[in-house]
């Protein structure tokens, strides 16, 4: 697709476009299409500062960075702990204490020696210099295409990883780059695939390459050879020493950089959802029995009942409330349900929020450098097996004592079963959304056609409603909804047997997200509709507050009376999910009761220090 067309598409119709593209093309070569036009970020926070501290980062701050040009830094105690744990490794090496992935090799080399004795030494400090650097020039070629065309991903991704990194023993030429790359937004080519989701390797890779000028990268969103963006930025190519690759590389901040990405997208979705759902309710003439708080006290789960408060706010001095002896007494299960559907949703997110919090704030690393323990501190470490891997301290580690240990860190569970866990749960809400849409056409409910109340002028006039689209897209989204098959090749050696797929369980997580919002649409062109008609059937009715609020702030991109030819000449449906994106839902709602457990719902935009 030319570049000149791609930019011109909104977001879902590129998918669409791609996915056709892909489902047509012969397999051999999917592989090598052109990747997907480049979204380069607008800066808006760029005056701004994030300090990482390594243990309070939050969804806002990473969305700051990603997506607002945030810049950052390191606090004292993140630096300091860091290089705690760079001199612990380096003093372990000369006491002889084995090291993986510095004085051993990894995977299947783990037994293999590299060096022996003090890594400063004249012999060593060659040895690991040249070796290091290879390693980080060979980054350029890992994974497989297509390319990552986010630039507020791969961001996310490095603030991640600059976040969790001050665990391990980077060295400090090595912390300083990846800092000074984001805030000089020199952005590395990143290519999608190749992580198994178990550490994300090749993505990480790909960033150790322009960090020493290999490859390309984009510099202010110019894609230009690495070296040159470096030099642009002001910067020098890294000189990475020690176990440098493993410190930047071992890590799911690929997995962990989509989660945040979902996360705040997704918050945007189910606040949307929850609005359109009570303006589907106004334009049923709803009986919202089924939300009220006595019914909800009966089966009394956290979140439902919030979200049904939510609803129930949101409708607060509306026609709904009044007698209506044409109002009937239940409606189809899909609007009355609604609320359980979504109180669900809101669950499962919240549950992925908060492992996704603990993930971005810790050490998936291995091996673990623990700084600062003694074999009195637990006592498993005074016995012989953990014994062998204490590092007594001395000059390298600044008389520091600790134990390095191998370990399986970067298995990224709970959060990869709580991705798809979300996903799930979001596909069980769009049925009840896909399915009420179809129920507005049924009189049986409706108790009235569009034709009873408008003129024929009226029905000409008003929007479009597609009749096939809502259900050609829940078709695709309930694809979704089933879990990605548990992996357990055994491969290097059979050493590395089990695969997470945190690649494709998070992207896919996204796409449905995307695909959720193209659906709502199509609801909210439904639901704003039969607010018209209600209007008109019985004039100076009482809609609320919020809804009627959103309902103006529609008519301004898709007008109720407008003649067919005076229409915008694109489908509704993408108009209103165009508004849906740059309309926040919480600009018509922005408060509501709180959410269960005292805990708080992360408000929209950046949040930086």
């Amino acid at each position: 697709m030319p570049d000149r067309i791609a930019s011109a598409c909104p977001k879902f119709l590129l998918h669409a476009l791609t996915m056709l593209a892909v489902l047509m093309a012969p397999q051999s070569l999917r592989a090598f299409e052109a990747p997907a036009a480049y979204q380069a970020i607008v800066k808006t926070a760029a005056d701004k500062t994030i300090t990482l501290t390594g243990r309070d980062l939050t969804i806002e701050q990473v969305i700051a960075i990603a997506r607002d040009g945030a810049k950052v830094k390191l606090s004292d105690e993140a630096l300091q702990r860091s290089a705690d744990a760079y001199g612990l490794l380096l003093q372990g090496a000369a006491e002889n204490v084995t090291i993986y992935w510095f004085n051993r090799g990894a995977g299947d080399q783990r037994e293999t020696v590299i060096f022996s004795g003090d890594p400063t030494t004249p012999e060593n400090t060659k040895l690991l210099k040249e070796q290091q650097l290879a390693r980080f020039r060979s980054g350029v070629a890992a994974g497989f295409g297509p390319e990552l065309h986010e630039e507020a991903l791969i961001r996310a991704i490095m603030a991640i990883r600059a976040n969790t990194m001050s665990y391990e023993a980077a060295s400090p030429q090595l912390t300083r780059i990846l800092v000074d790359m984001l805030n000089a937004r020199v952005t590395p080519v990143v290519q999608s695939r190749g992580t198994l989701g178990e550490g994300d390797l090749p993505t990480m890779n790909n960033i150790a390459g322009t960090m020493v000028g290999e490859g390309e990268a984009y510099y202010r969103g110019v894609r230009m050879p690495a070296a040159q963006a470096l030099a642009k930025a002001g910067l020098k190519p890294l000189e990475p020493f020690a176990a440098d690759v493993a410190a930047l590389t071992s890590t799911n901040a690929y997995a962990q950089a989509q989660a945040v990405l979902l996360l705040a997208d997704s918050r945007s979705l189910l606040e949307w959802t929850d609005l359109a759902y009570a303006i589907d309710l106004l334009g049923m003439n709803s009986s919202v029995t089924p939300i009220s708080s006595p019914v909800q006290a009966m089966r009394p789960h956290p979140w439902l009942t919030w979200d049904a408060s939510r609803v129930m706010d949101m409708l607060r001095g509306s026609y709904l409330f009044d007698e209506d002896p044409a109002r009937i007494i239940q409606d189809p299960e899909s609007m009355r349900a609604s609320s359980q559907r979504q109180g669900s949703a809101w669950q499962a997110w919240a549950d992925l929020r908060d492992s996704t919090l603990l993930s971005i704030n810790a050490s998936d690393h291995n091996p673990a450098v623990l700084p600062g323990l003694t074999p009195a501190s637990s006592w498993e470490l005074s016995t012989p097996q953990f014994m062998k891997y204490y590092v007594k301290g001395g000059p390298l580690s600044h008389g520091k004592p600790g134990y390095i240990f191998s370990n399986a860190n970067w298995d990224p569970y709970p959060l990869a079963n709580q991705v798809e866990a979300f996903t799930i749960a979001l596909t069980n809400m769009d049925v009840a959304i896909a399915q009420r849409i179809e129920r507005f056409r049924n009189p049986f409910f409706t108790v009235v056609k569009p034709a009873d109340i408008l003129s024929a002028d009226m029905l000409r006039k008003a929007p479009r409603l597609d009749g096939y689209l809502p259900t050609d897209l829940w078709l695709e989204l309930s694809t979704m909804g089933v879990p990605v098959t548990p992996a357990g090749q055994a491969i290097v050696a059979t050493v590395e047997d089990l695969q997470a797929e945190t690649r494709i369980k998070t992207q896919r997580a996204r796409d449905a997200v995307d695909l959720s919002f193209q659906l709502l649409a199509q609801d909210l062109l439904m639901g704003s509709f039969w607010m018209e008609v209600r209007k008109v059937q019985t004039p100076g009715r009482n809609f609320g507050t919020v809804p009627t609020a959103a309902l103006a702030a529609l008519r301004e991109v898709v007008p109720w009376q407008q003649l067919p030819s005076e229409r915008q000449k694109r489908p509704l449906g993408m108009v209103v999910y165009d508004f849906m994106q740059a309309n926040p839902a919480s600009k018509f709602y922005p408060g509501g009761p709180k959410p269960p457990q005292g805990q708080q719902v992360p408000k929209a935009g950046p949040s930086a220090n």
